[in-house]
């Protein structure tokens, strides 16, 4: 399930409240800090807890594949 645009517009990280990379429909990605956030059934899961942090190569492939627009800004 796709999330909706217009809630990744307005969508920022809850610890740096910077914008996010859309990886895909199941990741929400924040470059700054090397954490992704999880997407289940299309909602954003937005709590720090939650969130994972990311090896580099897996930053550079998330940036690479995020790459085609900011999810939020």
């Amino acid at each position: 399930m796709a999330v909706d645009p217009t809630l990744l517009s307005i969508l920022a990280c809850p610890q740096d409240k910077g914008p996010l990379l859309l990886v895909d429909d199941t990741v929400l990605y924040n470059p700054r800090l090397h954490r992704a956030y999880p997407i289940e059934n299309g909602i954003p899961v937005l709590l720090v807890d939650d969130a994972r942090d990311v090896s580099d190569g897996e930053h550079e492939d998330f940036v690479s594949r995020g790459a085609a627009g900011w999810a939020t800004s």
